[in-house]
């Protein structure tokens, strides 16, 4: 095997290759010795067919698979040989082959830019921490304390008003006809929501129980029956109960209710989660200030086909109009994602950081935890797409990453209260939704406002 460097330019390489017809021979020969073994022919024991016989049969056949094989096995070599980090897919271009023939050919690589990481002291971020008020924790117990309500029954003479609980039982009709699902009994609903149907809360409002009330609505333009979409309906509805809504004492009952030991415990894992949500995007913007330093710190060339790839990835779902409008927008962040995946892995190669199975399996097994109900799904959402699990592999070797970076780097360590937080927090999001710059905000998704930041309303989880 003879390995030549023909061309190289930038990162393209051009190989040529050459392996002599006395070595394919003889990796021929052992290829038709081996199905001796296998093959079975009539007018002939197992095992005893000789190889002219089998290479009569099957020779073109078993030619392509030993060249297959050579190709694979000398591009390979060729590659470490020269120390080339492909990549991408090279590219063969047969020269000469045959069956009695040398076989020449060549290699076309992109290989991996060379890349001269910077010093982790070359890098500042400010790292943010969260201390929040015991008026916050507060707030957001009676934020769901409100979401939990609790209703007792009004006297018989008692008329409904807004934020009633309201029972009753209705038959619907569209001009004057009935319809499949035109009945319904016991139907309860919280008046002021408009969770039925629009406008048809208000019209309930100022009833007695037993009352008798017909009420005009527009079905919505999603309703299953196609035939039904749009249409006026008139509903004639019955009164069985009204209810006030009583208000929720916040005492260590309530706190039971919602899962925990009592008050002062229900506070501490309020504060755990609250604090948890606003961490998260706070350590969103940490991580963006590191990115963009990464990619303002290295030039490199990037590998072509890379980026094209990550282009394609981009625009995939778009139509061709849009493709290109953004074309220049678009190749600016494809050219950035590759830019950063690279120098990103580099720095983790160098510090020899891995992902573990391990790893992989305990994200899977939060991502379940926080579904309940929805396990399955989940774990055959990963078992069935294994490139969602490379993806997930991927957010984890970021992760670690950064968190490298973070360990190394010179950090302004700063804690927030929840007010300071929520302006760190907006003005991000204000500046990421500048028009001017917002073409150049693509390493990392939009820190959630902490304003939209809500404890669950569902029992609160110690997990």
């Amino acid at each position: 095997m003879k390995i030549e460097i023909n061309s190289k330019k930038g990162l393209k390489t051009n190989l040529s290759i050459f392996v002599d017809k006395k070595t394919i021979q003889k990796k021929l020969d052992a290829r038709l010795a081996e199905l001796q073994s296998e093959v079975s022919l009539k007018g002939f024991r197992p095992g005893k067919v000789p190889p002219s016989v089998i290479k009569s049969q099957f020779g073109k056949a078993v030619y392509g698979e030993v060249i297959d094989k050579i190709l694979r096995e000398t591009s390979t070599k060729a590659l470490e040989e020269k120390k080339i980090k492909v990549a991408g897919q090279p590219k063969i271009d047969l020269k000469t082959f045959g069956e009695g023939k040398d076989l020449n050919y060549t290699l076309e690589v992109e290989s991996l830019p060379k890349i001269e990481l910077k010093p982790f002291n070359s890098y500042k971020a400010i790292d943010y921490k969260i201390k929040l008020d015991e008026k916050v924790i507060n707030e957001k117990i009676r934020e769901i304390s409100k979401q939990h309500k609790h209703f007792e029954d009004k006297k018989e003479n008692e008329k409904s008003v807004k934020g009633d609980q309201i029972a009753f039982d209705y038959t619907a009709t569209i001009e004057g006809n009935k319809f499949e699902g035109s009945e319904g009994k016991g139907v309860v609903i919280e008046l002021g929501k408009n969770l039925f149907l629009k406008g048809f809360d208000e019209q309930l409002i100022g009833l007695k129980k037993n009352e008798t009330k017909n009420v005009e609505a527009i079905l919505p333009p999603n309703h299953p029956k196609k035939e039904l979409a749009n249409k006026k309906t008139k509903f004639e509805c019955k009164i069985i109960n009204i209810k006030k809504p009583k208000e929720t004492i916040i005492n260590d009952d309530f706190a039971k209710h919602m899962g925990a030991k009592d008050l002062p415990d229900l506070k501490k894992l309020i504060e755990k989660q609250v604090a948890s949500q606003y961490q998260q995007a706070l350590d969103a913007i940490t991580k963006k200030e590191i990115l963009d330093q990464i990619e303002k710190l290295h030039k490199i060339d990037l590998p072509k086909n890379l980026v094209e790839n990550e282009l394609a990835m981009i625009t995939r779902n778009l139509k061709k109009e849009e493709v290109e409008k953004h074309k220049k927008n678009n190749e600016k962040i494809a050219n950035s994602r590759i830019k950063l995946g690279l120098v990103l892995n580099e720095y983790g190669e160098n510090n020899n950081l891995k992902v573990s199975d391990d790893e992989i399996n305990l994200e899977i097994q939060k991502q379940v935890r926080s579904m309940p109900g929805q396990e399955k799904l989940v774990m055959d959402y990963y078992k069935k797409n294994p490139s969602a699990t490379q993806s997930l592999k991927g957010a984890i070797y970021e992760d670690k990453i950064i968190k490298l970076f973070k360990s190394k780097m010179k950090l302004d360590v700063k804690t927030l209260s929840s007010l300071e937080a929520e302006k760190v927090i907006s003005n991000f999001n204000k500046a990421k939704d500048n028009p001017k710059i917002k073409d150049e905000q693509n390493q990392t998704d939009q820190v959630k406002s902490s304003s939209k930041i809500k404890t669950k309303s569902k029992k609160i989880s110690k997990k």
